[in-house]
């Protein structure tokens, strides 16, 4: 037979199960393929989901650790809050100056206390060379000290564990000055 003859002709039990069969396979596989695509895309969502809900509680939570940090800073503090009011009291009731300032000078040392409790140090400057990582120059001015020497601190510098926290406000030496001489 031709096959151009073949489409005229009826086919056999045979043969129509096994075209059937054919078409029924390459549906399965299609059906399985979109089961398969549909599951990826379910479990990609799924995962996309899972990472939004973590980012939102990574962030509630470092938000919450910021604010425990916050308040533990202001814990620290109160005492020096309510020793200086104690202070501001007494004054105020018996106008007892040199009691007033042992109060403050008390006030002062604590205060004192919780930055070095803290890790936060002054910066020494006064007779140092300038460090610009360190120093902040407001002003140069010539002078019999080397150039580059701190000459006065205007606004004290602080370091906490070796890093700077502010730069300290100082005015730095030129150096000497030109000066014609007269014979």
């Amino acid at each position: 037979m031709k096959p151009d003859q073949d489409q005229g002709r009826d086919r056999g039990p045979g043969e129509a199960d096994q075209e059937g069969a054919e078409v029924r396979s390459a549906d399965a596989g299609e059906v399985l393929a979109k089961e398969e695509v549909r599951s990826c895309v379910d479990r990609l969502q799924r995962l996309q989901a899972e990472f939004e809900n973590y980012k939102k509680r990574m962030l509630r939570e470092t938000a919450a650790a910021a604010e425990r940090i916050s308040d533990q800073e202001v814990l620290d503090f109160l005492p020096l809050y309510d020793n200086l009011k104690r202070a501001f009291r007494n004054y105020n009731g018996d106008k007892d100056a040199q009691a007033f300032v042992e109060g403050v000078e008390r006030v002062f040392a604590q205060f004192a206390e919780i930055l070095k409790q803290k890790g936060v140090s002054p910066i020494q400057v006064i007779g140092q060379l300038f460090d610009p990582a360190r120093h902040e120059a407001l002003l140069g001015v010539q002078s019999d000290q080397e150039p580059n020497v701190v000459l006065e601190e205007f606004e004290t510098g602080y370091l906490r564990n070796g890093r700077v926290l502010r730069p300290s406000k100082v005015k730095v030496s030129k150096g000497k000055g030109q000066r014609e001489e007269t014979t």
